[in-house]
């Protein structure tokens, strides 16, 4: 078998942000320009547990709703990264923000307190669909784009989230100030519009020797995943990663209130952090794509640590606490990109699922994010953020073992998935 190569060797040239773009297929960009808009209506999971409460819902019974929105979340990568296998990423894209649509529509008719159990229903299902898109997207742009400018490209998918999730919320603000159910009419408007970009401009069929994908047994593709002990150590590293990035949405405005600092600080924090990541994650991945994957993610991983580390001390001066925000947004920008474009590098006959897997773990930490970081603050307080940066510090480690160069063939496959799933020679540079 073919020994794989991996993002992690080194090029000499590295292209330039315009370079990179200029080389983006159309197709590309309008799935970039997609996930925007998507992102920007993606008011589902921001204001669920808010407008059930407005609704007479008790905080606990909106509290299970979004728990079910979420895990449905994490099923839906999984979900998404099967049907991807099997239907090819436009299908894919097409059927699952269709689904979406319908789904997050019919909310407002049922956020009545009888309907509860409908309700629940509906929104975990909503949850898997609005979620089973991600790894179909994921897989077109690795296969679209040129392998020189794969992780740029996957820093453009970034930026996109960054730019939409920096929209959304001006946007629910004013939809909320005119009705309350046109978060969801529009959440549905604007996944529908994603499905009618990929109905009309994004290549047909499925993806890259597809027939040969399908016909590898579902059983030995899934062995083949948890046989490779280096792809679950990356897991791990991306759970780790997601479960101490969540700490900015339930930790840091704890610390930020128990500081005696304004609510407004918080808010500040957050714009500082998305604006560093639109206006300067491009600029950084045109200087690292090329570089050595585990080294460049490991760096940004442990930046990302010690950047939480800083949060404890953000009691001293304010000036500390955004510092410390600059720290965690590089790290995420030297980081993100390389980890997110990691599972693209594998062959077509598991790409789908690596990707789902690791898109999975990332999902898993997020939803875990919330019961780690109330429950280490209550024990620790400001103890919380030497725990993260601790965690960083792991998750640094682990991409430095699992993302390094492999000598031998990847993954390690079930016997009947053996001579199919031989390395692509042609991996991220």
């Amino acid at each position: 078998m073919a020994s794989i190569t991996t993002n992690s060797d080194k090029r000499p040239d590295s292209p330039s942000v315009l370079a990179s773009f200029r080389a983006t297929p159309v197709p590309v960009r309008y799935l970039l320009g997609g996930i925007l808009v998507n992102q920007a209506g993606a008011f589902a999971q921001s204001f669920l547990l808010l407008y059930l409460t407005v609704n007479r819902f008790s905080v606990g019974q909106a509290g299970i709703a979004l728990t079910v929105y979420s895990a449905g979340a994490v099923l839906g990568t999984l979900t998404g990264g099967e049907v991807t296998h099997r239907a090819g990423p436009r299908n894919t894209i097409i059927g699952a923000m269709t689904v979406s649509a319908v789904l997050i529509s019919t909310v407002p008719w049922l956020a009545t307190p009888a309907l509860y159990g409908v309700l629940l229903v509906v929104v975990g299902l909503a949850g898997l669909a609005t979620q089973a898109y991600r790894p179909a997207s994921s897989v077109l742009l690795a296969e679209l784009m040129p392998a020189e400018n794969r992780v740029m490209a996957f820093a453009m998918q970034r930026t996109a989230i960054s730019a939409g999730s920096a929209l959304g919320p001006l946007i629910a603000a004013a939809l909320v100030l005119v009705d309350w159910d046109l978060l969801f009419w529009v959440d549905g408007l604007t996944a529908l519009a994603y499905a009618g970009l990929a109905l009309i401009f994004f290549p047909a069929g499925t993806s890259t020797r597809a027939q040969e994908r399908t016909n590898v047994p579902t059983r030995s593709a899934y062995l083949a995943l948890l046989r490779d002990g280096r792809f679950l150590l990356f897991l791990l590293s991306m759970l780790l990663g997601a479960l101490i990035y969540g700490q900015y949405y339930v930790a840091l405005p704890l610390q930020i209130t128990a500081d005696g600092y304004p609510t407004a600080v918080y808010s500040a924090v957050l714009v500082v952090s998305s604006l560093t990541l639109i206006l300067f994650e491009l600029k950084v991945t045109s200087y690292t794509q090329n570089r050595p994957a585990h080294r460049v993610s490991a760096f940004g991983q442990a930046v990302f640590g010690i950047g939480l580390i800083g949060y404890a001390l953000a009691a001293l001066n304010v000036t500390v606490l955004f510092i410390a925000t600059l720290l965690v947004a590089f790290g995420a920008m030297f980081s993100g990109p390389m980890m997110f474009s990691y599972p693209a590098t594998f062959p077509d006959t598991v790409k789908a699922r690596y990707i789902a897997a690791h898109q999975a773990s990332f999902g898993l930490g997020l939803a875990l994010g919330p019961v780690f970081g109330v429950a280490v603050w209550e024990a620790l307080h400001r103890g919380v953020w030497w725990v993260c940066g601790l965690l960083g510090l792991v998750s640094a480690v682990l991409a430095l073992v699992s993302m390094a160069p492999r000598a031998d063939a990847a993954p390690r496959e079930d016997p009947e998935l053996r001579e199919d799933a031989a390395p692509q020679e042609d991996a991220v540079p």
